[in-house]
C-alpha cells in the first residue's frame, strides 16, 4: 500500500490512536539514542573549537557525527527494536501480536522471553544508521548554517535555523533510508534472515528502489523532526545557554 492507503486502513481497522502505536518506545529511543549522539557531537565539537574563531572543516564534523551516531545507535537499539515491533503489531494476526503495553514492558518481556542478546538484535544496522543520520542531521546542519550565513544575506535568526535544518533533514533521509529498511527488517524478523548480508541480498532482489521503500513517509517524519529539533535547540541556546568555565 501507499502511505495514504495504509494510514486509512489502520484508522479503519484499529482506530486513529493506532497511528501512535509505539509512541512510548519512540520517546524512550529518543531519550537514549538522540541524547547520546547530540551530547557526544556537541561536546567534542565545542572542545575542538575552543579558542578557535574558525569553524571546523566539514570532514571533522562528519567524523564527529559518525562517532556520536554509532554510539547513540548502539545505546538506543533496545528501545528502537521495541518501537519497530509495536508499530508492526497492527499488521499481524491477533494470535501473533506481541501486545506490549509500553516501551519498558516491551524491553522487559524481550529480556525475559528472548534473552539479553535479542535486545540488541539489529544493533549493527541501528549503529550504522545512527552514523548516517547524525552526519545528515548534525554535520550537515552545521555546514548548511555556515554556508547560509556566509552569503551575507541572512543573519543567525530563526529563518536561518529553519532553512539549515530543512536541508539537513533532507540529507539525513536520503542517507539513512537504505539502512532504515534493513534495520526494520532485521528487528522485525522471526528468524528468516541468517544475518545482515542475507537481509541485504533478499532486499536487493526487489531492485535498487527496494532500499528506498517508504522513503516519502520517512521524509515526512524525519524532515519536520529535524526542523523542530534544531529550532528548539537554537532557541534554548539563545535564552538559556550558559558558558561553562573550565
Amino acid at each position: 500500500m501507499r502511505m495514504t492507503g495504509m494510514a486509512l486502513n489502520v484508522i479503519r481497522n484499529d482506530g486513529i490512536l493506532a497511528l501512535y502505536n509505539g509512541l512510548s518506545a519512540s520517546l524512550c529511543r529518543q531519550m537514549t539514542y538522540s541524547l547520546t549522539r547530540f551530547a557526544i557531537y556537541e561536546t567534542a565539537r565545542d572542545r575542538l573549537n575552543s579558542g578557535n574563531n574558525q569553524p571546523l572543516p566539514f570532514y571533522q564534523k562528519v567524523l564527529l557525527g559518525a562517532f556520536g551516531g554509532f554510539a547513540g545507535g548502539f545505546v538506543g537499539t533496545p528501545a528502537d527494536m521495541v518501537n519497530v515491533r509495536m508499530q508492526n503489531d497492527m499488521k499481524l494476526p491477533a494470535n501473533l501480536r506481541r501486545n506490549y503495553k509500553h516501551a519498558l514492558d516491551g524491553i522487559y518481556r524481550v529480556f525475559q522471553e528472548e534473552g539479553l542478546r535479542k535486545l540488541f538484535s539489529g544493533a549493527t544496522m541501528a549503529s550504522s544508521r545512527g552514523v548516517l543520520v547524525t552526519i545528515g542531521q548534525l554535520a550537515c546542519y552545521d555546514q548548511a548554517k555556515q554556508l547560509v550565513l556566509s552569503t551575507g544575506f541572512m543573519s543567525d535568526n530563526i529563518l536561518t535555523h529553519f532553512l539549515s535544518s530543512f536541508i539537513a533533514g533532507g540529507c539525513a533521509t536520503f542517507l539513512c533510508q537504505p539502512l532504515d529498511v534493513l534495520k526494520t527488517r532485521l528487528m522485525n524478523s522471526k528468524g528468516e534472515y541468517r544475518g545482515v548480508w542475507h537481509c541485504v541480498s533478499e532486499t536487493a532482489r526487489l531492485g535498487p528502489l527496494g532500499f528506498y521503500k517508504g522513503c516519502v513517509p520517512a521524509g515526512i517524519r524525519l524532515v519536520p523532526q529535524t526542523v523542530l529539533t534544531f529550532m528548539f535547540l537554537e532557541q534554548l541556546r539563545t535564552h538559556f545557554g550558559i558558558a561553562v568555565l573550565t
